[in-house]
């Protein structure tokens, strides 16, 4: 039976050593698959590595746009008080003065009842009055003597229910309320209710169920009530938030206050955001470096090079496309305006102080050789690729999702990988076939040798009984 050999029984030859290296010897073609599978393996690898690399750079050259270009803004305070923040829809050079009148409050009522703990029976006040009853209505301003009704907060099912269970009990609920026990002196603790958002439309009132509208308010009264935040324009018109926060009090500008200083006046400016775009610029020169460096190590032919793709025709090509990129004329200039060129090493460096200058002396340049910009046929001018443009139009052809050339040789060898498997598998198939074979082939001479050997014993006997002649 295949793979029931018994090692020289009868031959003495150590058959299953004897199978084993003949079958590795026909498995010569296998091993040398499985070398080419991990290669080709690796080769993929490779090329998605550098893809990644050229997918960054694509993305670092798309933020510098024309169009982003254009809504860099940034907004600055002339007052440590006042923070302001600025979108691409804020207005370039736009300005606004006003002073701080008041910042945004929460609505808080704080109880005229006192008891002598936390801990006592909330229906049993020590001073202030009688349990103004349960449920404790929530009511809402509306013009109206009694306000709107928006929630009711009921007795704690607790014995007894404690002050402590009703803080608990508003706090746990969906009432917006914050409440907590205060302590004005040992023995006398009030419960203070708070609004958990900010401006008048924070303002609230208690009422006990035993409370009318000529009674409400001796259980609660507001102290203090909310408020919106103020600023006073130059103008003399107000403008109010709920919060300190004045979202679009400019186009795309939001502005925070933090302290009120009505003498104080406070000047928010709209101005193009140098210092974010030089922050652009570096890290598109940092992917373009990243990517070029990504490549060597991938394609290197040097002596010593360990390279998984050592001189790879695709990945030298892209070098000197990223480099030729960078250094070639943009129109009638040259990236070295903007403070970028390319160093001896075959790595770009960038001054950022050359490109804020650039961008302070001629902005609309500075966003022509980065963006680019179209032809003008009233003004005369010509259309530009821009730096950024031409960058990424190159990072696109090599990385793009379904056409990229890196992608595609990436693919390509997932496909010749999963052929290879398939290769390797049918060669475990026929090695396994010849294995058994093998196996059943010196079993049978094992066999063999043994009826021999049990014959040629059974003659001997025979003829050893034969009567000898005198």
């Amino acid at each position: 039976m295949a793979g029931m050999a018994v090692d020289g029984l009868v031959s003495g030859l150590d058959t299953t050593t004897l199978i084993n290296q003949l079958v590795s010897a026909e498995a010569a073609p296998q091993t040398a698959l499985k070398t080419r599978l991990s290669a080709t393996t690796a080769a993929a690898t490779a090329y998605r590595t550098v893809n990644s690399r050229m997918e960054s750079l694509r993305s670092a050259a798309e933020a510098l746009t024309a169009t982003n270009l254009a809504a860099a803004r940034t907004a600055t305070s002339s007052s440590a008080d006042v923070t302001a923040s600025a979108t691409s829809s804020a207005v370039n050079g736009s300005a606004l003065s006003f002073s701080v009148v008041a910042l945004s409050s929460a609505h808080t009522v704080t109880s005229n009842l006192v008891w002598s703990s936390a801990a006592t029976d909330v229906r049993t006040p020590s001073a202030g009055g009688s349990d103004p009853g349960w449920p404790l209505q929530i009511r809402k301003p509306d013009g109206s003597a009694d306000g709107a009704l928006v929630a009711e907060i009921p007795l704690p099912d607790k014995n007894p229910p404690t002050l402590a269970d009703v803080a608990a009990a508003i706090n746990e609920g969906e009432y917006g309320l914050r409440a907590t026990v205060v302590q004005l002196a040992p023995g006398q603790v009030r419960l203070q209710v708070t609004s958990t958002t900010t401006g008048a439309a924070s303002q609230f009132w208690l009422r006990g169920g035993n409370e009318t509208t000529e009674t409400a308010g001796s259980a609660f009264v507001a102290e203090p009530p909310g408020r919106d935040a103020e600023l006073r324009l130059s103008n003399g018109l107000t403008a109010t938030s709920a919060t300190n926060t004045f979202a679009e009090l400019l186009s795309g500008v939001s502005v925070t206050v933090s302290k009120v200083d009505p003498t104080a006046t406070t000047t928010v400016r709209v101005a193009s955001d140098s210092e974010g775009v030089a922050a652009k610029v570096q890290a598109f020169v940092d992917a373009a470096n990243a990517a070029l460096k990504e490549i060597k190590a991938q394609s290197s032919s040097a002596p010593g090079s360990t390279a998984v793709l050592k001189g790879d025709s695709t990945l030298t090509g892209l070098t000197g496309s990223i480099l030729s990129a960078f250094g070639t004329r943009i129109g009638t200039s040259s990236a070295v305006t903007l403070g970028i060129q390319l160093n001896k090493d075959g790595t770009i460096a960038f001054k950022k102080e050359t490109l804020l200058a650039a961008l302070e002396e001629e902005p609309a340049k500075v966003q022509a050789l980065l963006g680019g910009r179209p032809a003008d046929t009233v003004a005369g001018t010509t259309a530009v690729e821009g730096l950024a443009q031409r960058v990424q139009t190159l990072a696109k052809q090599a990385s793009d999702t379904t056409t990229g050339t890196l992608t595609s040789l990436a693919k390509g060898r997932d496909t010749l990988a999963a052929d290879i498997k398939d290769r390797i598998a049918d060669w475990d198939t026929r090695l396994k076939v010849r294995r058994d074979t093998l196996t059943r082939q010196f079993t049978a001479m094992e066999t063999a040798l043994s009826s021999l050997k049990s014959q040629s014993s059974w003659l001997a006997g025979q003829l050893a009984s034969l009567p000898s002649s005198s």
